[in-house]
């Protein structure tokens, strides 16, 4: 039998988890089925239930430290009890956000160390934009169920980017530059494509101005003033139609990575009182889940090697450095807050580290 390729592999994974099925996760001659905790329904854990060995819920050591039921330093802590796992405690240890009138007695709960297995079904998750948390088990798989390799979820991120093509480029004029093209990137097995906005003519001898720009649909699309996004992408864009020309990628990393239907879940924990870190954090992500490996791919293949990078945040030029482009500059790129994002904006200057020069 041919060995699948690790990117296709994952994808049809991603899509089975997304509709409640289960995956079944191999590494070597070791073996688990998973399934993601936030779609589990009350047959299937009965089901779960009814085999040899309990499920066990696989939470991020993030979302167990922010529960309290392990302090210990781990990327993935496995919870079980000795009379299996309920339905509704699932649901508190998994979801911050699920509306509980009453919390569930926790007591006996027992906290193990997580297996590679165990770990890479919380990546799984990840890249599905999915909570981070899933249930494992050793039940009988059916004849559909798919498997993947740990592996090749482990090497996902990294082997997208290294696959990224230039598949199609247009001009389209924009409000206030007419000259100006934007470029489409794809893995070449599929997956996530990322853009790029052109402005201009790009002298690649030189330094180009260039923004990293994470999708932002409340911000880019409909104004939300709870971020600063909208003001980023469309200011950048004005800033290198003054400076003669640039390049904005607009990457596909939603809410620093999470996915839309998380910041969203991560916007009601901020209303309930937590900054835009610690609801992350509380959810089971971490602070920033953001890859930069793509963007340095894609400006390779436009043909620069040196930028300019406009932003607040080092870890950018970081990373843009550690992946062969050469930031000669940062260019600083903030705006005025407003009542909406003046905490949000004060606790990415504290706890990420962000540079803000108004």
């Amino acid at each position: 039998m041919a060995i699948p390729d690790p990117l296709i592999e994952v994808d049809r994974a991603i899509s089975d988890l997304r509709r409640g099925a289960l995956v079944k996760l191999v590494d070597g001659s070791n073996s688990i089925l998973m399934l993601a905790a936030e779609l589990l329904t009350a047959d299937q854990l009965e089901v779960l239930n009814r085999q040899t060995t309990a499920p066990r819920l696989i939470l991020t050591g993030t979302r167990a430290n922010a529960l309290g039921i392990d302090q210990t330093v781990r990327p993935a802590s496995m919870i079980s009890h000795p009379n299996s796992l309920s339905l509704e405690i699932i649901e508190f240890l998994s979801n911050p956000t699920t509306v509980l009138v009453h919390q569930p007695n926790l007591t006996g709960l027992v906290v193990h160390d997580a297996s590679r297995l165990a770990q890479a079904s919380i990546t799984l998750s990840k890249l599905a934009r999915l909570l981070p948390a899933t249930l494992i088990t050793q039940a009988e798989e059916t004849p559909d169920t798919l498997t993947v390799r740990v592996s090749s979820i482990e090497s996902y991120i990294p082997q997208t980017a290294y696959a990224l093509k230039l598949v199609s480029r247009a001009r389209v004029p924009l409000e206030n530059v007419e000259n100006a093209q934007v470029v489409a990137f794809r893995p070449n097995n599929g997956g996530t494509e990322h853009l790029a906005i052109v402005v201009a003519d790009i002298d690649p001898t030189k330094p180009v101005l260039v923004r990293l720009h994470s999708e932002c649909f409340t911000g880019d699309l409909i104004g939300s003033l709870r971020c600063d996004c909208g003001n980023q992408l469309r200011g950048a864009i004005d800033e290198m139609v003054r400076g003669g020309s640039g390049i904005l990628l607009y990457l596909a990393q939603e809410g620093r990575g999470i996915g839309l239907a998380n910041k969203l879940r991560a916007y009601q924990l901020q209303d309930a009182g937590l900054d835009t870190v610690d609801a992350n954090l509380q959810l089971g992500f971490d602070s920033d889940e953001r890859n930069y490996l793509p963007a340095a791919q894609m400006l390779k293949m436009l043909g620069v090697s040196r930028v300019r990078l406009m932003t607040n945040n080092p870890a950018k030029v970081a990373a843009l450095t550690k992946y062969g482009i050469e930031v000669v500059e940062r260019v600083p790129h903030a705006f005025p807050s407003n009542r909406h994002n003046d905490s949000y904006l004060r606790v990415k200057a504290s706890k990420s580290g962000h540079l803000f020069e108004f």
